[in-house]
């Protein structure tokens, strides 16, 4: 008979629509995220500079707004030595200042340099230059400036600051830096703040026209070399070279495979920039660093969705062999009732008829009823005691066997049953078993009923060899029949599970097996199959040897 096609099969289809589907979503991802990262990376580019300027001019701002203003606290005594003292200390710390000129400023009399205005004097006694020398600081007292511009423009903004100021309040910071402070490119003068008190002394001093009276004020000019700022580039991963340019700069190349940025310095720095360039293909290893993390995300994610679907695929694959199982063994359980059903059927038709049986035909329609019976009752009871077995409603009623004896019953009853299956067996000095004679038996039932049916007709043959092994007794059922593939072999203890072949076509309901399993798990023991496609097949059971 040849093998019935199974009507059950995969939509392989959609497992290849779904399979590129999660592919196309999967490359999308990357190029999404990689442009994402490559346009995030390119901004960063154009504004973290903004930190790296910050970080290289941390030092000028902490010489504009705090080294510079100690001036104020000299209150206008400073001299050539204190003043060498001060500038020694900014040569220290603000690499940046070249030279310093000290102006040692006078309020009331009158020198070869004065500026006079709101009818008060402001002149310049003494002026001083230091700078750096190999490391060093050195000055020259009394040297003649050779620009007197600072001085006569800070002593005209003095001199209006102390004639229009208004005493009443504390001046704001804006009026103290127009006042005081002079920023220009390079350089900066500064002039030590006023008190209030010390504007109305100097207000009476020039109602008065008192030019007998002597205030010193200090300035100081402090210039500056912007190239002597030590670049912070805090963003080496952006920016592959970062210098200080002067604002003019525009490079020749700034067209070619390079990425420019640049952002100017603040007060007396204006005049120049720092100015930013990476090669495109600094930016793009970046790009690649930042997106490996996004790409690992993006690929787990997607493995996480593929994992998901061969979950759902597993899942409903599991359903429709179990559907298939299940509508396999209604199709075989319903030929196994109906063939012995029909056979007493028509026996009893027979017997029934009108004609007179012979004794001879009597016996034989008994013989038949009776056979045909037996079958419903043996399908019966295994089913019941599968069901039994997976509940565990039975006990185990153990009892000392002679192992040959038992062995040789059911060799001896298979002979007349099948008298063309070739039996024997061994015991290897095996004597007794404490074990259930009527659960070991069915065992034996079904593992030599396999053996005849699934080898073919010229090959009916089967070793029983009982051995001991570690405290356990081991039976192995050896044959030569048609074997079961490998891939096959981790399902056939499985409930309702049957190889589709020319021998198991409407002829089992996949429980013989399943039944064995069940019977030796519940003895403590365990089954296992060793099988060659054409070779035969070994059953081995092992359980435990309770003495």
């Amino acid at each position: 008979m040849p093998a019935q096609k199974n009507v059950y099969r995969k939509n392989f289809s959609l497992i290849i629509i779904f399979l590129v589907l999660i592919s196309i979503t999967f490359v999308v991802a990357l190029f999404i995220s990689y442009n994402l990262t490559s346009k995030y990376v390119e901004n960063e580019f154009a504004s973290k500079k903004i930190e790296v300027l910050e970080q290289t001019i941390k030092p000028y701002n902490d010489f504009f707004q705090n080294k510079i203003p100690e001036i104020t606290s000299y209150q206008g005594f400073l001299d050539s030595a204190s003043a060498g003292k001060y500038t020694a200390s900014v040569f220290h710390d603000y690499t940046f200042v070249k030279r310093v000129v000290f102006y040692d400023a006078l309020i009331g009399p009158a020198t070869p340099i004065t500026v006079r205005k709101n009818n008060l004097n402001i002149s310049l006694k003494a002026t001083y230059l230091f700078w750096r020398q190999k490391g060093k600081v050195g000055s020259a007292k009394q040297v003649h400036p050779a620009d007197e511009s600072d001085f006569r423009e800070m002593a005209v903004k003095l001199s209006n600051y102390i004639a229009f100021s208004d005493t009443t309040r504390v001046s704001s910071q804006d009026e103290l830096y127009k006042t005081f402070w002079d920023v220009k490119p390079s350089k900066i003068t500064y002039s030590n703040i006023l008190r209030r008190q010390d504007v109305k002394v100097y207000r009476e001093l020039a109602k008065h026209n008192a030019s007998a009276e002597l205030y010193k004020q200090n300035m100081m000019t402090f210039y500056l070399d912007p190239f002597l700022l030590k670049v912070k580039n805090t963003h080496h991963e952006l920016y592959q070279h970062v210098s200080i340019q002067p604002v003019v700069y525009d490079p020749i190349d700034s067209e070619g495979n390079k990425l420019i940025t640049e952002v100017s310095f603040p007060g007396a720095f204006s005049d120049y920039k720092l100015f930013f360039s990476s090669d495109q293909g600094y930016l793009t290893a970046e790009t690649n660093r930042r997106f490996m993390p996004i790409g690992a995300a993006v690929l787990v994610i997607t493995l996480f969705l593929v994992a998901i679907g061969w979950l759902i695929y597993r899942n409903l694959n599991v359903n429709i062999k179990l559907f298939k199982l299940q509508y396999d063994f209604i199709n075989n359980f319903t030929h196994e009732f109906k063939t012995p059903v029909s056979v007493i059927k028509i026996a009893g038709s027979n017997l029934r008829g009108d004609g007179e049986l012979t004794e001879r035909q009597r016996k034989h329609y008994g013989k038949i009823l009776d056979e045909e019976a037996d079958k419903l009752n043996d399908l019966m009871n295994k089913l019941l005691s599968f069901t039994q077995l997976e509940n565990k409603s039975i006990n185990i009623k153990k009892e000392e066997i002679v192992v040959a004896d038992f062995v040789g019953r059911y060799i001896d009853t298979f002979k007349i049953k099948y008298p063309d299956f070739k039996l024997k067996y061994t015991t290897d000095g095996v004597d007794n078993f404490y074990t259930d004679p009527v659960l070991l038996g069915s065992v034996f039932q079904n593992l030599m009923e396999n053996a005849y049916k699934y080898s073919h007709p010229k090959k009916k043959e089967l070793s029983i060899n009982i051995t001991r092994k570690k405290g356990n007794l081991v039976f192995a059922f050896i044959d030569k029949g048609i074997g079961i593939p490998k891939s096959e072999q981790h399902n056939v203890f499985k409930k309702f599970y049957r190889i589709e072949n020319q021998y198991n076509q409407n002829g089992s309901v996949g429980l013989g097996l399943a039944f064995c399993k069940e019977l030796v798990n519940f003895m403590n023991g365990d089954i296992t199959v060793n099988s060659k496609v054409n070779e035969g097949s070994e059953f081995i059971v092992t359980l435990p040897n309770e003495n």
